[in-house]
């Protein structure tokens, strides 16, 4: 996924818009020992881009129940308020307990130390339309090289998971390639991510695929931090054909990741109950063909 598809303490009128919508949330999702399995709609970007409510009636004729959204923008979802969005999900038998968002530097006001109301209406839309996590699915350029200044920034990660659980909400990281490197000898950026993030306030979305166009690959890092990852990007990678990257992700069944092993593992230790499945390159066949198949591989795998 690219940047490109990513576009507080609450105040007592948030606050009480809060109270009214965090009893049907809770009643949705207090289960989170549940094993849910949905899509990311970044898998089928463009069908969703060209006409999303016939998108999302083919989702839910494959057997789909739950999607992980891509777009909110000037606070909407593909063009739809959060209550107009629930409702179209609604429907059609749908839930999104997921969606991702970023959250940005700017988002932060460090002299008032409180985040700005364009991301607290983000919080807002996200416990509106009936999310479980609020999900950044990026990490800054300016956060990626002095180790000091991103674990200052964890603490605005946590900060952000302390305003999330306000709305009977949790925050969440989700990776890409680039936390592998180091930025200390020894230490990688998403070590600094884990080790300075609170468990209890902020969860962690891992891409089992992403990184390994980061020369990392996804049992050591599940070994290594058990228990973490309450949401995964199910995912799998083929040596690409072009392009600036490695690897480009692929048919769940086809690839170098070893998917099933990954997600069993996620689900038995892993702390994992959300197995959210996304595809960016096709190989020449249609993007909800591909969702297709993948629906159908995962069920296979009893998931």
């Amino acid at each position: 996924m690219t940047i490109s598809r990513r576009n507080f303490l609450v105040s007592s009128s948030m606050a009480a818009l809060g109270t009214m919508v965090l009893p049907k949330y809770v009643n949705a999702f207090g289960n989170t020992s549940k094993i849910v399995t949905g899509i990311q709609l970044y898998s089928v970007r463009d069908d969703m881009k060209a006409n999303p409510l016939q998108t999302l009636q083919q989702l839910a004729s494959m057997g789909y129940t739950q999607v992980e959204h891509a777009n909110y923008i000037d606070r909407k979802f593909y063009g739809y308020s959060a209550k107009a969005f629930k409702k179209i999900l609604s429907n059609l038998g749908m839930n999104m307990p997921s969606g991702h968002t970023v959250l940005k530097p700017e988002h932060w006001d460090a002299a008032k130390k409180d985040f700005t109301k364009e991301w607290k209406h983000t919080i807002e839309d996200a416990a509106i339309v009936g999310q479980q996590y609020v999900i950044s699915p990026w990490l800054d350029d300016s956060m990626r090289t002095n180790v000091d200044q991103l674990k200052n920034y964890m603490e605005v990660f946590n900060k952000c998971g302390q305003l999330c659980k306000r709305w009977g909400l949790k925050f969440g990281y989700h990776n890409h390639d680039f936390e592998f490197k180091e930025i200390t000898p020894g230490t990688t950026i998403y070590d600094v991510i884990l080790q300075n993030t609170d468990p209890t306030l902020v969860t962690q979305q891992l891409d089992v695929g992403n990184l390994y166009n980061g020369n990392a690959t996804v049992m050591p890092i599940l070994n290594k931090y058990p228990g973490r990852f309450a949401s995964m990007h199910v995912k799998n990678e083929i040596r690409s054909s072009g392009g600036n990257e490695n690897y480009e992700s692929s048919l769940l069944n086809n690839g170098v990741v070893p998917v099933k092993e990954a997600i069993d593992y996620g689900k038995d230790k892993g702390g994992t109950h959300l197995f959210i499945i996304e595809q960016e390159s096709y190989q020449g066949k249609a993007p909800l063909d591909c969702a297709k198949e993948n629906l159908a591989i995962m069920k296979t795998w009893g998931y």
